[in-house]
């Protein structure tokens, strides 16, 4: 459905052969220790694929969201941790894009595996309401400090670099936000918390603390106060495209198992597979559509994207609440299907169930979408 070129499609194939060989066979393991991939992140480091949308001239892949869906599909079908951890250093990369002069350095490094990257919007003042941070950036010494509470960091600890919010030093309105590099070495930056989720447990999404972190005018990732078109503008459709993805790809993986277990499992007295009863075939034929629908929507929104109209904006907002709510009734429908099996955790379709989960309460969250859509038919301002 993603109707790739063929160079397109070889980079896919290099991401199925890294999620094959190194990413999957971790999935379990991250999922029941609550640890942070490195193998998986290291292999899609080692082979490029870390520079997936870093620009050529900085040695990257240069690759669009068209690819991007496809490869974070995929990644999400073998480990969504993984895979989430993934797309948050995208949208760190697309930040870092949007400044290319002031962050060559990191471009450069991701393009050879050696910098992850993640955002750290989300502030515990303003919960899920990303775009109106509470913390201040004080200007000093021709450059500012920055005292932020961050909730909900993905790869909190574990990245190289952050691309930080907060209010800009004379924003007189919470949507005057500035955005900043913070490099996990500089002086005042720590993890405060622990990741204890219900799903996605590898993807150490944990609080952190910036405490007074000096950061000189190089670090500015906007203008002044124009933090939020840097969210909005580029931050925000990789993540909704990015989270659409994964959804899609648990959803898969939901359905390749169900599929799996029905066409294997028997009744010893009948010797006949659970496939031979029409209910749970039915089920099945439910999950696989619901699947595709949301697949196709993304491949209609990458369409509008690269073809923009009037109905893109509104694409964009739906994206993620389309394919996320997909994945939820897909992975439930699996753990019905397959029943006792699953809950016992077999096939993975336990995991898959607690992981559908994690998308729909990061920001925006599927009700703040469906807000933001009824505004957006309403003729209503999104802010």
């Amino acid at each position: 459905m993603y109707r790739l070129n063929d160079a397109q499609q070889r980079v896919v194939s290099e991401a199925t052969a890294v999620a094959v060989a190194d990413i999957g066979p971790e999935a379990a393991r991250v999922d029941r220790e609550g640890a942070f991939p490195e193998g998986p992140i290291g292999a899609l480091g080692q082979c490029g694929l870390l520079g997936l949308n870093v620009p050529v001239s900085c040695g990257g892949r240069g690759q669009g969201l068209r690819t991007m869906a496809a490869v974070l599909d995929v990644v999400g079908r073998h480990c969504s941790s993984t895979a989430m951890i993934y797309l948050m250093h995208l949208c760190g990369v697309a930040c870092y894009a949007a400044a290319p002069d002031k962050t060559e350095p990191q471009l450069r490094a991701a393009a050879q595996g050696k910098h992850l990257s993640t955002l750290a919007f989300s502030e515990t003042g303003s919960r899920s309401h990303f775009w109106s941070p509470v913390s201040r950036a004080v200007a000093a010494n021709g450059g500012v400090h920055v005292s932020a509470n961050k909730s909900f960091v993905t790869s909190a600890g574990r990245a190289d670099g952050y691309v930080v919010s907060t209010l800009a030093p004379a924003a007189t309105q919470p949507l005057e936000s500035s955005l900043y590099l913070v490099l996990r070495d500089d002086k005042g930056v720590r993890v405060s918390g622990a990741w204890k989720g219900v799903g996605m447990r590898g993807n150490a999404s944990a609080p952190m603390m910036l405490e007074n972190v000096a950061l000189g005018e190089a670090r500015a990732l906007s203008a002044p106060g124009k933090g939020l078109d840097v969210m909005l503008g580029v931050a925000l459709p990789v993540f909704q495209i990015g989270s659409a993805a994964i959804a899609v790809g648990i959803a898969e993986a939901a359905v390749q198992a169900t599929i799996g277990h029905l066409t294997h499992a028997r009744f010893e007295d009948t010797h006949d597979t659970l496939a031979q009863l029409p209910t749970l075939r039915a089920r099945v034929a439910e999950m696989r559509v619901q699947t595709d629908r949301a697949r196709a929507h993304l491949a209609a929104v990458l369409d509008s994207l690269e073809s923009p109209g009037p109905d893109t904006q509104l694409l964009v907002l739906e994206v993620k609440a389309v394919a996320t709510e997909a994945a939820v009734s897909v992975t439930d429908t699996a753990m019905r299907a397959c029943g006792g099996a699953a809950f016992g955790g077999a096939h993975g379709i336990e995991r898959l169930f607690r992981d559908a989960r994690a998308p729909i309460i990061m920001a925006p969250t599927t009700d703040q979408a469906y807000d933001f859509i009824g505004r957006a038919l309403c003729g209503l301002e999104l802010f």
